[in-house]
């Protein structure tokens, strides 16, 4: 993708090194914290676990000043993205539907982080917290990206980064709060995360208009949006897949859904809460 000399988004608070720390896990809080890694590392919304969490009383540490840390690549990356992301959404947005858009917050950390949702853990991948309106993401989960689900590449990277801010346009819309309000449900919760992939969809084909795609690119999002299908993940991790248990989607869906986005533009096209 070609993103040197994209806007630099200014909505990144780079508080790595920062996180907060001592975290008092008993057998349950454990527990909760498994399963919300699994949850965000296929794309979701790790409330209905972390809120449980218990919290200690530390402060959480004030924000690190952008200003104050040498840039260093992924920083500039992930700010380049987000620039190209709000730049996008600011006007689809509008154009599309009647929410108001509103910027997101990426916060960048290491270990873990207090968030609007509970505690955040790099173990659990890139999530959005609806709560702050905010982006989660230690960079280490690039690292396991493109490791443990063989999926490298820089749109690999973008297409996660897209699919967390489709969960903030799923907020603006409040789309999110109306399939959250109904309770657990798997296929409200397989619907809502593969609209958050066409919605990362949509933000290729803008990007593709801005002319930033280049050859390859959507090849690395479409195996990305493969690998963490929940069949890719079930066969991983316990040798054979129950859909009746799927809640982000298969392979195929999620790849679809952003076939889908990236082809029409449209949101009205990523719309299964009819």
């Amino acid at each position: 993708m070609r993103w040197g000399d994209q806007r630099q988004s200014t909505n990144v608070e780079d508080r790595r090194g920062l996180g907060g720390r001592g975290i008092a896990l008993g057998g349950g809080g454990l527990g909760a914290l498994i399963l919300a890694a699994i949850v965000c590392l296929l794309g979701g919304d790790p409330r209905q676990f972390l809120e449980g969490l218990p919290q200690e009383p530390a402060q959480q540490p004030p924000a690190a000043s952008n200003s104050s840390k040498p840039p260093d690549q992924n920083r500039q990356f992930v700010g380049a993205i987000m620039g190209s992301l709000e730049d996008g959404w600011r006007q689809i947005l509008p154009q599309q539907s009647r929410a108001r858009y509103a910027d997101p917050k990426l916060v960048l950390f290491t270990g873990q982080e207090r968030t609007a949702c509970g505690y955040g853990d790099a173990a659990m991948g890139p999530f959005y917290c609806p709560g702050d309106q905010k982006l989660y993401l230690d960079f280490a989960f690039f690292d396991e990206l493109r490791r443990e689900f063989k999926s490298p590449g820089d749109f690999a990277q973008a297409y996660v980064i897209a699919h967390e801010f489709g969960h903030h346009i799923q907020n603006l819309t409040g789309i999110m709060d109306r399939v959250q309000r109904q309770g657990p449900n798997n296929q409200l919760s397989v619907a809502l995360e593969l609209q958050a992939d066409c919605y990362a969809g949509i933000w290729a084909n803008y990007a593709q208009r801005q002319g930033r795609l280049e050859p390859g690119d959507i090849e690395e999002a479409m195996r990305a949006a493969s690998a963490v299908g929940d069949d890719m993940i079930q066969r991983r991790t316990q040798g054979y897949v129950v859909p009746d248990s799927f809640t982000h989607g298969s392979a195929a869906q999620r790849q679809q859904a952003f076939t889908i986005g990236m082809q029409h533009g449209q949101m009205k096209q990523c719309e299964p809460f009819r």
